[in-house]
């Protein structure tokens, strides 16, 4: 599975943007699928993630209520739509395909389930 995140750019406190994640490959629409983030100095920490029929979704204490995580399998698209943002936001965003077909709701946010990596793409929320 190839992956191919865009949509990262610079807005100011308050603002909105929305992350597309573009999946390609073997059976790609069929893989849970996440986001998550990684901050200067920081680890790479979890955001949101959607099982594959969509039905279920996992957020970040920390962006829940302000962000959107939703796909298009027809299109093999996973979006981020981030509301509200704050200078704490600011990040390289990473999305990410589940290693396996079959992933518990428990371990949603968990970077050990996802083998497969975009190359991220550059938010930055100025005050």
């Amino acid at each position: 599975v190839q992956l191919q995140a865009s949509g990262g750019g610079s807005v100011q406190t308050g603002d909105s943007l929305t992350l597309s994640c573009t999946a390609s490959g073997r059976a790609s629409v069929s893989y849970t699928m996440g986001w998550f983030r990684q901050a200067p100095g920081n680890e790479r920490d979890f955001v949101a993630a959607i099982t594959w029929t969509g039905r279920s979704t996992l957020y970040a204490d920390s962006v829940k209520g302000r962000f959107t995580i939703s796909r298009d399998n027809a299109g093999n698209t996973v979006y981020l739509q981030m509301n509200s943002l704050n200078p704490e936001d600011t990040a390289v965003y990473y999305c990410a395909a589940a290693s396996s077909l079959g992933v518990n709701y428990s371990d949603l946010g968990l970077k050990e389930e996802y083998g497969y990596w975009g190359q991220g793409t550059q938010v930055t929320v100025s005050s």
